[in-house]
């Protein structure tokens, strides 16, 4: 919580007691008050009590440690692609993802002066990529901050009245900012899709349309991936997402994060899970749930 800027730490506080008194009600986030990942906890969990965390890290951990009953992590972006370390941070997390959640993202400009001409502005490093055109059409300089709302928070504190905060609409009226323009992100159909993470899979009714998420790495032999899709193909089962990493410094063995439709007890799934761990070297599931939004073929 010391991390926050001063405006934001009372409300940390707050909403931390609050979890503290009821952790299995409790669902963690990364981000100051205000942000985006509190405004989709309040969707996807209206009656939880929403727990801040400065970093992705500790939003992990409250759910580890049973400080909160799940956490909700933004995963990638429409505009600015996956977020940074994720694809690390959640096989290394120990948890499951249990669910997710698509948050239409809308951005405002606030500062402490509105008759003050601004020069730089500060947010997220996703949301000034999501800005990146607004902001070079007015020769703004950006500022990266761990958050949005946190970056408003911050410009309250400092009270400089040249540097402009980018965040969520909300966070204006939780550090008592003005909003000098709304709609900032470069297009119109800009969207964060989240997924929950929790301890455990959780007993559930089944579903009409199903996601499993993985990741696998393959041998280092030619045609190896070709070889690893072939399954998903013969089954007829729709992989939405296909993303390659490199973890450590060799560069020689891919790693790779995917999505499916369907769930590993369907027989189409369950063979087409056996071909691609004959073919790689190891394949991990990390969470099978329920499709927020129907994934429509072109």
């Amino acid at each position: 919580m010391e991390s926050y800027p001063a405006p934001a730490r009372a409300l940390v506080a707050t909403m931390t007691e609050a979890a503290a008194l009821a952790p299995e009600r409790a669902v963690a986030f990364q981000g100051a008050p205000g942000a985006n990942s509190h405004i989709a906890v309040s969707e996807a969990f209206p009656n939880a009590l929403p727990l801040p965390c400065f970093s992705f890290e500790d939003a992990i951990d409250a759910v580890r440690e049973q400080r909160a009953d799940c956490a909700m992590i933004p995963i990638e972006n429409s505009l600015h692609g996956r977020v940074a370390d994720m694809h690390f941070l959640l096989p290394e997390s120990g948890l499951v993802i249990t669910g997710e959640h698509f948050l239409p993202i809308r951005y405002a400009l606030m500062v402490i002066d509105p008759a003050v001409p601004i020069t730089e502005v500060m947010s997220h490093p996703q949301a000034l990529g999501q800005c990146r055109q607004w902001l070079r059409a007015r020769g703004l300089r950006p500022i990266s901050y761990p958050d949005t709302a946190g970056a408003a928070a911050l410009v309250a504190e400092r009270g400089d009245p040249q540097t402009a905060a980018i965040a969520p609409l909300a966070s204006a009226h939780y550090y008592g900012l003005h909003t000098l323009a709304e709609g900032l992100e470069d297009e119109a159909h800009n969207m964060t899709r989240f997924v929950v993470l929790a301890l455990e899979q959780p007993q559930r009714a089944p579903a009409a349309r199903m996601m499993t998420t993985l990741i696998f790495a393959v041998k280092n032999i030619p045609a190896a991936l070709y070889k690893a899709m072939g399954g998903f193909a013969t089954n007829g089962v729709n992989m939405t997402k296909l993303e390659s990493y490199q973890r450590g410094d060799s560069f020689a063995a891919t790693e790779f994060y995917a999505d499916i439709e369907g769930d590993p007890e369907d027989p189409r799934v369950r063979r087409s899970l056996e071909e691609l761990a004959f073919h790689t070297k190891w394949v991990r599931i990390l969470g099978t749930y329920p499709q927020a939004r129907e994934r429509k073929l072109g």
